[in-house]
């Protein structure tokens, strides 16, 4: 495990164009006296394939980021590229997973996760066909008739992450994905998605508040500070790849997360 405070360090990747760069990316809220910074000068870059976690302290502005890096929100400072570009275009290349359950009710399995390809005009068969695809990746071959209201919160959630690949986006994006599912469904989750990132190549940011999870999953976590929220610290995780939640378990496993929850704790601290 390496862990570095430096910022820039995140800057140094193997391919001359980053899939993801934040450059001094900020949001302020109010004005005058009143005004405060959510997020503030946060910078960084994904390597192309890499799986980032971002964790911190509740308040710390990691659903702002979110909301930036998505384009769901303007950035009060700063610069968001995809490949090197930035401008409104950039959105069409993130796919982002909520919190909040975002199926289609009313739609089968197999049809919310055609839909995007629908939206884009993409005839019947060949986009029943790869939402097929998309099912088996997520582990969910057999439910394509299923209505949401028939499939478990983890089914619903595997569809909803299915639905967003059908897109094929550049960069996944995951705001806090297994927030309502109970402990083990999350660490079962999450091998799944690790054998789906693998299988894709798919660079993937995951904004989450779990240590274990962030660990479980990623590259290398980034460490937010409280309020304004920026980089405190990077930890690369060091644990072989391919890799599962049998990992938990280990010794090296519970070093990266007393090392993250060391710096975690100093901030939510500040926080209480």
């Amino acid at each position: 495990m390496t862990l570095t405070s430096d910022p820039s360090a995140l800057s140094e990747t193997p391919t001359d164009v980053p899939a993801l760069a934040l450059r001094e990316v900020g949001k302020s809220f109010g004005n005058g006296d009143t005004t405060f910074w959510a997020v503030k000068d946060f910078s960084f870059d994904i390597r192309p394939g890499e799986f980032i976690s971002i964790i911190g302290p509740s308040g710390c502005g990691k659903s702002t980021l979110f909301s930036i890096i998505g384009g769901f929100f303007s950035r009060s400072s700063g610069t968001v590229l995809v490949d090197g570009k930035s401008g409104a275009d950039i959105r069409r290349s993130i796919g982002s997973v909520f919190q909040q359950e975002s199926t289609f009710p009313w739609r089968t399995a197999l049809d919310n996760v055609a839909f995007p390809l629908e939206a884009a005009g993409v005839g019947k068969k060949e986009r029943h066909d790869r939402a097929r695809e998309l099912l088996s990746l997520v582990g969910l071959s057999g439910f394509e008739n299923h209505y949401p209201s028939e499939m478990s919160g983890g089914m619903r959630q595997r569809t909803a992450i299915a639905r967003t690949l059908a897109a094929s986006p550049k960069i996944l994006l995951m705001d806090e994905p297994f927030a309502a599912l109970d402990e083990q469904t999350r660490m079962l989750l999450g091998d799944k998605v690790l054998q789906i990132q693998q299988s894709l190549k798919q660079t993937t940011l995951l904004i989450t508040h779990n240590i274990t999870e962030a660990v479980q999953l990623s590259d290398r976590v980034i460490i937010m500070t409280y309020r304004p929220g920026t980089i405190k610290r990077v930890v690369e995780v060091d644990l072989p790849r391919p890799r599962t939640s049998e990992i938990i378990g280990s010794e090296a496993f519970s070093r990266v997360v007393g090392e993250i929850w060391a710096d975690l704790r100093v901030e939510a601290s500040r926080g209480m």
